[in-house]
């Protein structure tokens, strides 16, 4: 197995996780990890699962800045994780407001307060009409669609989970993503990835990184399972960001 020095895709009490910034730098230090990202969700998740209002980011960043310095062995990022709220890519964050963050993730949800009512529509399409042939058919090129659209418009670093909940293009999204410098998301909390996905991803020129998308502390750093699938695709070491010991930053072209 490979080692992973980085997880880039963790949540706290300030959006849907359960644990404290300080709690996920300490697991992150147990672990023996060299850097962590705290990733809250972006304010247009439904049922409270995103962060209030972007004030919340000054606050998560005046936590990191207190825990490097308690933390000095472990590097920690201010990161977020966006949703794309429309068919043109539009994120849930102002456009100027994505340079205060060291990492910008951003994937589709099924639960966010759409920009239009089109793509209201067709969240509520991805989680009830996967089964319709004829309506996957659609909303499979409606996801890409929505996906490339916010890779192009947007400095992404890390495509997070993509394909979850929603059918998509993946060789379409990986060129989109070997293009403008994104990482496609290697995602531990979810069973949805496969090693045929993989190899089509890495076939069209598309770079990963392996994250636990942790909501509790303890599972930070958990990343083995993506590990396992990655080696059983035949992904280098070299194609996956975080086997480097060299920190993840703004990777994306801008």
């Amino acid at each position: 197995m490979y080692p992973i020095y980085g997880d880039y895709h963790t949540h706290t009490r300030h959006s849907h996780g359960r644990g404290t910034v300080a709690d996920n730098v300490k697991a992150a230090v147990s672990r023996g990890l060299q850097a962590i990202a705290i990733t809250d969700h972006g304010p247009r998740s439904l049922f409270g699962v995103g962060v209030s209002n972007l004030d919340v980011f000054r606050l998560i960043k005046e936590e990191i800045k207190s825990c490097q310095v308690q933390f000095p062995q472990v590097k920690i990022l201010l990161g977020v994780e966006a949703n794309i709220i429309d068919i043109d890519g539009s994120l849930d964050l102002p456009p100027e407001s994505l340079s205060q963050f060291d990492l910008v993730l951003a994937g589709l949800h099924p639960l966010v307060y759409p920009e239009s009512l089109v793509f209201g529509l067709g969240m509520v399409g991805n989680l009830v009409g996967r089964h319709l042939t004829w309506l996957a058919r659609k909303l499979r090129h409606w996801n890409t669609q929505a996906i490339c659209s916010a890779l192009i418009q947007n400095p992404i670093d890390i495509l997070t989970h993509p394909g979850l909940h929603m059918n998509i293009d993946t060789e379409k999204v990986a060129k989109i993503c070997a293009q403008v410098g994104t990482y496609m998301e290697i995602n531990t909390s979810h069973d949805h990835i496969t090693a045929e996905y993989l190899k089509i991803a890495f076939q069209a020129g598309a770079h990963f990184v392996i994250d636990s998308d942790a909501h509790s502390p303890n599972r930070v750093g958990d990343v083995a399972k993506g590990v396992l699938l990655a080696e059983t695709a035949g992904i280098p070491a070299s194609a996956i960001q975080n086997t480097r010991q060299e920190t993840l930053q703004r990777t994306a072209k801008r």
